[in-house]
């Protein structure tokens, strides 16, 4: 059956789209490019947002990988070439990249978790009525929209502080010795700050998919005689399944390019103690102008986000068959 000029286009779904000029035909044998641009003509409305998410989001990141395969060092411009896989195999044998990988996957594993049994615990808190449970509610959420700079210092001169910190002054009045904690345990004290800020935001999450649970279920379980955790483990745990993934996955995207803290509190010290990916991307623009090899960190720290999402998901996966 042949189209001709001012014939439709029928898909499955059922849509008829008009056919204006054989060009459509050329289109439609085109692999990949030729039914996105289809869908482009077809969706007239929909296509200006969508082509400036791709250039705004998608273009940088090609242009990342462009120069990943590039030596070029701003300060020996004369050096600046097409260098294949060299960067990526001279960042995998800098041991300082390595400790750094190291730092990113313990600061995401472990301020993703705790981050999500904190929101966790903040949504029960808040989800049964009580008297100021509004007031209660924005207290809670009032860490995640500090600043993150400003959280930052507030932790290192007000709560980890060696001399006025008010974990030292609990610890000095139940007769313990005060503790350079961003000193002596840098990775503990940052995730301790990032479960801070990002447990309000799992909690606004999973705070939304406990409102969306029928209490008829809870009712139904108590009737039966479900205890409270009974009722929490299966039906409540069950129920924010979802919720869990997502608070999961945003917050491993957030927490795995996480600079703010780690610049103002620790400087990636005591020596590369706290240094993560970022930082160390961003000491090798500033301090080293080595565009080439931080543009390869850049695309591996792509990679291993996607890695540690899937590998996240995959466990809560499978501690939630657990429960089911």
């Amino acid at each position: 059956m042949t189209t001709s000029v001012g014939a439709e286009a029928r898909r499955k779904d059922g849509w008829v789209a008009p056919v204006s000029s054989p060009w459509v035909r050329v289109l439609q044998r085109l692999p990949y490019a030729g039914p996105f641009v289809l869908w482009l003509v077809r969706n007239p409305f929909i296509a200006p947002a969508l082509l400036y998410v791709i250039v705004v989001t998608q273009a940088p990141f090609v242009l990342t990988v462009w120069y990943s395969f590039h030596r070029w060092n701003l300060q020996r411009p004369e050096t600046a070439g097409f260098n294949w896989l060299g960067n990526y195999v001279d960042i995998f044998r800098d041991g300082r990249f390595l400790n750094a990988v190291g730092v990113s996957l313990t600061l995401t594993v472990g301020a993703v978790l705790l981050s999500l049994l904190v929101g966790l615990l903040y949504a029960q808190l808040v989800h049964d009525r009580f008297p100021g449970r509004g007031i209660v509610r924005t207290l809670f959420i009032t860490p995640f929209l500090v600043m993150p700079v400003i959280g930052a210092l507030a932790w290192k001169y007000t709560v980890l502080s060696p001399i006025f910190g008010v974990v030292n002054w609990i610890l000095q009045s139940l007769g313990g010795q005060p503790v350079d904690w961003l000193g002596v345990q840098p990775v503990p004290s940052i995730i301790a700050v990032l479960v801070w800020r990002w447990g309000p935001f799992m909690m606004i999450i999973l705070l939304a998919g406990l409102q969306a649970l029928n209490d008829d279920l809870r009712e139904a379980a108590r009737v039966d005689g479900a205890g409270s955790w009974a009722e929490f483990r299966y039906v409540v745990i069950p129920h924010l399944k979802g919720y869990m993934q997502l608070c999961v996955l945003l917050g491993s995207i957030f927490i795995v390019n996480e600079f703010d803290v780690i610049f103002m509190a620790t400087q990636g010290g005591p020596g590369t103690a706290s240094t993560n990916v970022p930082f160390l991307i961003y000491q090798n623009v500033f301090y080293g102008f080595d565009v080439g090899r931080s543009a390869a960190m850049a695309v591996v720290v792509v990679a291993m986000t996607i890695i540690v999402v899937t590998l996240l998901l995959k466990v809560l996966g499978r501690l939630m068959t657990e429960v089911d």
